[in-house]
């Protein structure tokens, strides 16, 4: 039964961020400084763990590819579709879900614990469209950005690996990206990244927005949130990958 408290629950937050903004240019910038929050916030840590994902990812493949036959360019294609189908999506949205969605359910439960919240419902401010919606939207924006950019820097860091390392020369790596590349698995991982901007979004504004009690209180919503974040999370990536990779 509590599971289904929880649920009610979190619909009813997602419910009440769908009405008629008091203030559009507020809401506006709102917007924009929760979308430089979490991107550029987040960026430099997507910049290093993709660059050394890639590089990685190259050379234990080619530690694994140890038969004559294949062809070394097949390192490449198998880091590119691993970036792109698994590691970019899923794996960055994991990390994300600890930066962010900690950061979402503190900034929430302290604005809940101060009453800060309530003294915006007492002045006719809707909470729920103007606190939480602008995190979720700008979450769906620059998530799927930042999973874009990981996927390039990832492959790019295959790509200094091989080079470096003397596995594979740079156009023989170049030369395998562009064999059997399949255009459905971008439309795959853009659509896992939408999916995971909402739950990394949502789920920890629920946690932080529904606080009660003091601190401690705000450590636990922000452990709980990015605990059920990273979750829900792998139980989407299965379903979406049972769904759309059949």
């Amino acid at each position: 039964m509590n599971f289904f408290t929880e649920l009610g629950r979190f619909l009813l937050l997602l419910k009440g961020m769908f009405s008629r903004p008091e203030n559009g240019r507020v809401y506006w910038k709102e917007l924009m400084h929760q979308c430089s929050e979490i991107g550029i916030g987040s960026l430099g840590i997507v910049v290093v763990i993709s660059f050394f994902m890639g590089a990685v990812s190259t050379l234990q493949t080619a530690y694994q590819l140890v038969s004559p036959v294949i062809p070394k360019s097949t390192i490449a294609q198998i880091v590119r579709d691993t970036m792109i189908l698994e590691f970019a999506p899923t794996l960055i949205c994991v990390v994300l879900a600890g930066v962010v969605g900690s950061k979402i359910a503190s900034e929430l439960g302290n604005m809940r614990v101060s009453e800060q919240i309530d003294a915006l419902e007492i002045m006719g401010v809707n909470t729920k469209a103007y606190l939480v919606a602008p995190k979720i939207l700008a979450a769906m924006i620059v998530i799927p950005l930042l999973v874009v950019i990981s996927a390039a820097l990832g492959i790019y860091g295959g790509r200094v690996a091989g080079s470096a390392s003397g596995i594979l020369a740079a156009n023989v790596y170049d030369k395998g990206l562009h064999e059997n590349f399949v255009p459905y698995n971008v439309f795959f991982a853009l659509t896992k990244a939408y999916t995971f901007a909402f739950l990394i979004s949502s789920i920890p504004a629920y946690y932080g927005y529904h606080v009660q009690g003091g601190a401690l209180e705000i450590g636990r919503a922000s452990t709980k949130a990015v605990v059920v974040s990273c979750v829900a999370i792998l139980f989407a990536d299965y379903i979406l990958a049972a769904l759309l990779l059949q």
